[in-house]
């Protein structure tokens, strides 16, 4: 059963922010202007308790179990809260945003989030790491209470793609001649601890769910249009999947024992599909199967910092 379309009456905060978005990266000159200084400037906001409902949707649509949540916000829900403030942190930046690629998230639990209560958050733009060829920004989001106000601190590393330069001596691209880098795949030794059926409509399910709208993961002709067979499932719902995953599969349903995910986007994830959670030592990942193709890859650890 598909996700209630009711919850898109309070995701008005993120589609807003990905509308304005976009229309600014229409309207920007790359290029145009001076590197920012980093840390940039902080923005802050307080957020109204989330309903219930959009709660528990949300968890059993990521694979968990809303019985052991009570009371709590899962921490992998934060882009929903999150994106809009983080969205402000890339204005007037002089990179093609409209080609922005979600690279991988590190999040850090350091207290739960409590269901009911208003959450404080901020957010600025940590660091510019600009190759030639790609540019990568992190930002840097933290929620919490008036209790907790660092419960839940998340980096966000959002990837944007640089137009080729023509090298002035040979007249060719500079990755021209380049080794092509092999893209990760899943240890042939790593252990399977869960399996996903992700069916064609997981994109606008969790999109309803977020608020994050990006036609890529949900209007086929779109997803087509920008070089891919069918719609792709968004990074930080693999993210929250694989949270969910090591709840269960290595926690013996604990939803208070992970502390630190760190993980990379590594291939996008086409719908619909089959893929499963694998870990090795502290290290996990999604993938087809062991030795296959790997979708996402990191490193978690435990509340105690122990190998499970």
């Amino acid at each position: 059963m598909g996700v209630s379309n009711r919850h898109i009456l309070t995701q008005a905060p993120v589609i807003g922010a990905l509308g304005r978005t976009a229309f600014a990266a229409l309207r920007q000159k790359p290029g145009a202007g001076a590197t920012p200084v980093t840390p940039g400037p902080e923005f802050r906001t307080e957020i109204d308790p989330l309903p219930t409902a959009l709660v528990k949707d949300y968890i059993r649509h990521v694979g968990g179990d809303p019985s052991a949540y009570r009371g709590i916000v899962p921490a992998h829900l934060f882009p929903q809260w999150g994106f809009p403030l983080a969205t402000r942190t890339l204005e007037g930046l002089p990179y093609p945003l409209l080609k922005v690629m979600n690279g991988g998230c590190r999040m850090r639990v350091n207290s739960q989030l409590p269901l009911g209560k208003k959450l404080q958050v901020t957010a600025r733009l940590e660091s510019i790491d600009d190759d030639g060829r790609r540019v990568v920004l992190q930002q840097h989001v933290v929620t919490g209470t008036k209790e907790q106000p660092e419960a839940v601190v998340a980096d966000f590393f959002a990837i944007v793609p640089l137009p080729k330069k023509q090298d002035q001596a040979n007249g060719q691209s500079p990755k021209n001649g380049q080794a092509k880098k092999d893209k990760p795949r899943v240890p042939s030794n790593a252990r399977e601890i869960g399996y996903w059926k992700l069916p064609a409509n997981a994109g606008l399910d969790f999109a309803k769910l977020t608020g994050d709208f990006n036609p890529i993961h949900w209007i086929p002709g779109y997803a087509k249009a920008s070089g891919f067979r069918n719609v792709i499932l968004h990074g930080f719902s693999t993210m929250a999947r694989t949270a969910e995953g090591l709840n269960r599969g290595l926690f013996a349903g604990s939803i208070k024992a992970l502390h630190e995910l760190d993980v990379r986007f590594t291939r996008p994830l086409v719908l619909p599909a089959r893929v499963g959670l694998y870990v090795l030592d502290n290290s996990v990942f999604v993938g087809d199967a062991p030795g296959g193709p790997a979708y996402l890859v990191g490193s978690f650890n435990n509340e105690h910092g122990e190998q499970p």
